[in-house]
């Protein structure tokens, strides 16, 4: 048997596939939760400590046999995280999450020193957001300078986990470029921007490894911690958004993912860089050669999930109850900020129940429009790639909440877009594990293009398609209005 093998650090749990390339098919997972400190001042983090125990839970899962078969592996991380460590490689403060929105005022700040927004987007493609790591970094130099003073070393939670397996500190273009200390169009870090935190920040930042390229080999210390075989290769990795583009087929022009999870992301390949000058698609890199322009919204299935837990409901009812309710919900409309917001860039964003009256105020509408406004985020962004010339085909509906037919359903019509679901459910995890069967092919000098290797091996056929129904597009175009009058009207309230 010749396998690969997918990890998943997720912002909620770690998850690994073991992959049989020969055979196209998943012979071992395994998953452990990540718990997260979450405060009301929008602090959201976790403990770099807590990875390691996770993925030591989840090798430790796995049968001895099939870890010993494991020929490449390929890391993807929740994005934007910022690990902070010493000379030696150990933390030194708790990683600053990318739904962390405790940075607004050092978004300001660096924000300040490009001279605007706009030229902060010419120089890197990107504007500052708090969900980005710079001003995570520049967070703590602020609020713990003594800690910030032992900083020899920035990694995303990738590239820590590349760095637990290796020993080596590295990192790609794609999860740098959401970092915002990065100039996307170059790919490479942007020692101007680094240099308004620090004058030497940009020492402190990992090499770059192209896509394609490898990482290092596991070490005999992790091959020892997790039972998986010292030398065997690691891939580069990259953010979730990166290798879930991989592992669900995203990786020519047309194609657009729509990922349902805490956050949701909505992005498409691109061979040329796409900037958005309103900066509500981030320009970043993909991690299989090209642009992967990105929207991200902090507050997915925040409300769905939210709302079933006060009316204690479990998912299949919630979605049932739903169900009950027409498009539009009668006019209720939910504003999700529950985590603030970082597309509309709301950090101090509340959410809110719009539009009640005594005749709508029902518990089955209340389900249809949390589910509805996750939607609705999505379309800003859909709006943002037709302004910028980007013709979508399809969307490729990955996440926890594209497992609900009435999601599904949503998503189709408020697109007006065909929606096809892959047959696999872990997306960022096998396209981890297609990155390391890409990587493992280069280091034998194969030189298989990521295309053929996600034609082979990520399985569309077998999922669900759903299209659009002219009738319902239509009444949720009338929906969407009403719910971006509110977002305008109450909008101001959270700057």
């Amino acid at each position: 048997m010749k396998t690969v093998c997918g990890i998943d650090l997720g912002t909620q749990s770690c998850k690994i596939v073991v992959y049989d390339y020969e055979k196209k098919k998943t012979e071992g997972e395994a998953s452990s939760p990540v718990d997260m400190i979450a405060e009301n001042d929008g602090t959201r983090e976790q403990k770099a400590e807590w990875y390691d125990e996770a993925l030591k839970k989840c090798f430790g899962q796995l049968d001895r046999s099939l870890k010993g078969t494991i020929a490449a592996i390929g890391v993807s991380g929740h994005q934007h995280s910022f690990v902070p460590l010493d000379e030696k490689g150990r933390p030194i403060y708790n990683v600053k999450l990318w739904c962390d929105t405790s940075t607004a005022a050092e978004c300001e700040e660096l924000t300040k020193c490009a001279g605007s927004e706009k030229k902060l987007i010419a120089k890197t493609g990107l504007p500052m957001r708090p969900g980005y790591t710079a001003p995570k970094v520049l967070w703590l130099k602020n609020h713990k300078p003594k800690i910030f003073a032992k900083l020899r070393h920035v990694l995303l939670s990738h590239d820590y986990i590349n760095y637990l397996l290796t020993g080596v500190y590295s990192a790609e273009y794609g999860d740098a470029s959401g970092t915002a200390l990065f100039d996307v169009r170059k790919r490479k870090w942007s020692g101007t921007v680094s240099g308004y935190i620090s004058p030497d920040l940009v020492r402190y930042l990992p090499p770059l490894v192209a896509p394609g390229g490898t990482a290092g080999g596991v070490s005999a210390a992790a091959a020892a911690l997790y039972g998986i075989p010292e030398g065997t290769l690691v891939a580069s990795g990259g953010g979730d958004n990166m290798m879930s583009a991989i592992g669900t087929g995203t990786v020519r022009d047309g194609f657009l993912t729509m990922s349902l999870g805490t956050s949701g992301t909505l992005f498409g390949f691109s061979k040329t860089p796409v900037i958005d000058p309103t900066g509500n698609l981030a320009a970043f890199c993909s991690s299989s050669g090209g642009w992967l322009p990105l929207l991200c919204t902090m507050n997915c299935t925040v409300a769905s999930e939210e709302f079933r837990a006060l009316f204690g409901l479990d998912v299949k009812a919630f979605d049932s109850e739903a169900a009950k309710a027409p498009i539009g919900a009668d006019g209720l409309v939910v504003l999700p900020f529950f985590n603030g917001e970082r597309t509309p860039n709301l950090p101090n964003g509340r959410a809110s129940v719009n539009g009640i009256t005594a005749a709508n105020f029902s518990r089955e509408n209340l389900a249809r429009a949390a589910l509805e406004a996750a939607i609705f985020g999505m379309r800003i962004g859909l709006e943002g790639f037709n302004t910028l010339g980007f013709k979508a085909k399809e969307i490729r509906l990955t996440g926890g909440g594209a497992k609900s037919p009435l999601w599904q359903r949503i998503a189709a019509n408020v697109m007006n877009l065909p929606v096809r679901i892959p047959a696999g459910n872990e997306a960022a995890a096998l396209g981890g594990a297609v990155q390391a069967l890409w990587c493992l092919e280069n280091s034998r000098n194969k030189k298989t293009g990521i295309e053929a290797l996600v034609d082979e091996h990520v399985a569309l056929e077998g999922g669900a398609t759903v299209k659009p129904v002219k009738a319902e597009a239509a009444a949720y175009d009338s929906a969407y209005k009403q719910y971006s009058r509110y977002l305008a009207a109450l909008s101001p309230l959270y700057i």
